[in-house]
């Protein structure tokens, strides 16, 4: 008589709990893009502020704020998009097709991810640089060199150093949920 009989196999998760790690996947993702979403509201809210009640000499500063805003905007839609996505399907009700939903969810976030994310770095330094214009005007040579400097060196390292790690970590929490449903489709079959 073999010690696993009535229980499940030991390799195979049971349904309860697969439908409950998954859900706590998608729930962390989805508190992640929420609060993402308020940040990026807040900052909306500062940038328009700064952009319509503080008065500026330079056009180009305006300019540079402006295209700060509308990036940032460009970027909110996208992250209450993928917000929807994945907060609309109620996971219990029909698992196969909130499997469908997370792989083509994958799919448009890998290849938009891609290009957005240096569009949106390329908007963001333009904004910048066109920014720092006026307010670093009448600073010391050294200060300017410091702050475009820096800058320079924080996106790099967002962008070769971070943003790898970050999209890395998320795709494998995003291909674990994916692979404990096919694991549980396969059950049913």
């Amino acid at each position: 008589m073999s010690v696993w009989q009535g229980q499940p196999k030991p390799d195979k998760l049971s349904v309860d709990e697969a439908l409950k790690q998954v859900k706590k996947g998608i729930r962390g993702i989805t508190n992640k893009l929420y609060w993402g979403i308020v940040a990026m509201i807040a900052l909306i809210v500062c940038a328009f502020i700064i952009t319509f009640f503080f008065t500026f000499r330079s056009t180009a500063t305006t300019i540079g704020i402006l295209i700060i805003l509308i990036t940032m905007l460009m970027y909110l839609s996208l992250i209450v998009r993928h917000y929807h996505i994945l907060n609309k399907h109620d996971l219990t009700q029909n698992p196969t097709e909130y499997l469908d939903t997370l792989k083509e969810y994958q799919k448009k976030r890998t290849k938009v991810i891609g290009w957005f994310y240096y569009t949106y770095m390329l908007l963001i330094s333009t904004g910048l640089a066109l920014y720092f214009i006026e307010v670093l005007e009448r600073a010391p040579v050294y200060f300017k060199l410091i702050t475009y400097g820096s800058t320079i060196v924080w996106f790099l390292f967002i962008t070769f150093y971070l943003k790898p790690r970050m999209f890395r970590n998320e795709e494998e929490k995003l291909n674990l949920m994916i692979d404990r449903l096919i694991r549980l489709q396969e059950q049913f079959d």
